[in-house]
């Protein structure tokens, strides 16, 4: 019973220490702007796009705007991630965008 404990434990334990955090698509349409209003969490192509001017590298070549004490957690690579595919990257965003339907509405 508790080699079952044990071996449940730590691979639970391992598999959050590998966990890699990836780009929330709530923020693709700040994705490229380069005027810091991307929030936490959201993607980047550079430190210019992050509020906490901190866009890190998730250890899978995407950026992810984090806190600086935070970069280099949950596999990401510190800050001064510099996206070498920027404009695919900045033009998936926008796709995401218009799958998410944030167009802007006409009044009625």
């Amino acid at each position: 019973m508790v080699r079952v404990f044990l071996a449940t434990f730590l691979a639970l334990t391992l598999s959050a220490a590998t966990a890699q955090v990836t780009p929330n698509n709530a923020g693709a349409k700040s994705v490229g702007a380069g005027d810091g209003s991307q929030f936490i969490t959201g993607g980047c192509v550079s430190d210019a796009d992050c509020s906490s001017a901190c866009c890190a590298d998730n250890g899978q070549g995407q950026g992810v705007c984090s806190a600086e004490a935070a970069s280099l957690q949950n596999g990401k690579q510190g800050c001064g991630f510099e996206d070498p595919a920027a404009d695919e990257t900045i033009a998936a965003a926008q796709a995401q965008v218009e799958e998410q339907g944030f167009r802007r509405r006409r009044r009625l």
